[in-house]
């Protein structure tokens, strides 16, 4: 099965949700009046896509219909499943390409998965024939640097760690310089969710992304933030919260294909204007690929 094919099924859930939902209301209605307008924004905001972001689309449909645009019902989807499509398309941006070794810090609570995620981005860029590196400079969760580890074992990548507790930027330093001298392609490092109490994780992760630079000019090039899909709306609050004390370049959706709220792609993207740039349909090591907007459009919306 292709890529393709396990995006679309992973996407079962939310299409049920919201596409055929909408194919639902619409099939069960013969004119486009108010009683027909208040199903379709609940199912948006029921999807997960976001209340802006259905005020948005709701005001786009409600122009098309007064300019004569949309006479039927059949308009009114194919209207609306085009608003979502150049959202989407929209969004699409390339994955940044430097000098290497190109350093890609990942940031996002714990339990998103953000240390899966850096095994199978290990994974992904070893396939391509790139020399690894990553770095364990989450030193406060209990078993993050052997989680990651066995993560380096299983993909080739080699890994840079201090013991549990240490200095999280000075595991990034340290990891920076050795990626320079072993002429590595890609520096991937990992960093907490939570730290304790005594810690404020916003101004850690500030620090660290500072002493990255110190060893290779212009570090970070990347900063992926990982989101759980099946925590919808909350996901958007995460992506504000770190947005904050991070510049994004682009959030990796783990677990769409255990959840309904796939849909809040479309929020994110369209109140932040953070790209998504990988997304992952299941536990395998090649189930993280590049985020293609027309791929999920047309699985979303059952596309051939």
């Amino acid at each position: 099965m292709g890529f393709f094919d396990r995006l679309k099924a992973g996407l079962t859930k939310t299409r049920e949700k919201l596409a055929d939902k909408i194919d639902e209301i619409l099939h069960g209605s013969t004119k486009i009046d108010d009683e027909l307008l208040d199903e379709l924004e609940e199912t948006l905001i029921m999807s997960d896509v976001g209340t802006k972001t259905t005020e948005k689309l709701m005001e786009g449909l409600r122009k098309g219909i007064r300019k004569a645009e949309i006479n039927s019902t059949d308009d009114v989807k194919k209207f609306l499943s085009n608003q979502i499509r150049e959202i989407l398309i929209g969004e699409e941006s390339e994955i940044i390409n430097v000098s290497p070794p190109k350093v890609i810090l990942m940031i996002g609570v714990n339990g998103a998965g953000k240390t899966t995620t850096i095994g199978k981005l290990a994974a992904y860029y070893k396939e391509q024939g790139k020399k690894v590196m990553v770095a364990a400079a989450d030193t406060f969760r209990a078993g993050a640097i052997d989680q990651l580890e066995v993560w380096a074992n299983r993909t080739g990548a080699e890994i840079i760690k201090h013991s549990e507790g240490s200095n999280p930027s000075s595991v990034a330093l340290d990891a920076a310089r050795s990626a320079v001298a072993k002429k590595m392609d890609v520096l991937i490092v990992d960093t907490a969710g939570r730290l304790q109490n005594k810690f404020n994780l916003m101004e850690e992760l500030k620090k660290i992304n500072r002493i990255i630079g110190k060893g290779i000019p212009d570090a970070p090039h990347e900063v992926l933030l990982v989101l759980d899909a099946t925590t919808g709306q909350n996901a958007l609050r995460q992506a504000e919260l770190f947005s904050k004390s991070a510049e994004i370049t682009g959030i990796v959706l783990t677990k769409l294909d255990g959840t309904a709220k796939g849909g809040m792609i479309i929020g994110i993207k369209e109140e932040l204007n953070i790209p998504v740039k990988w997304v992952g349909v299941g536990e395998g090591l090649d189930d993280l690929r590049p985020f293609n907007a027309k791929e999920f459009a047309d699985a979303l919306f059952n596309v051939k």
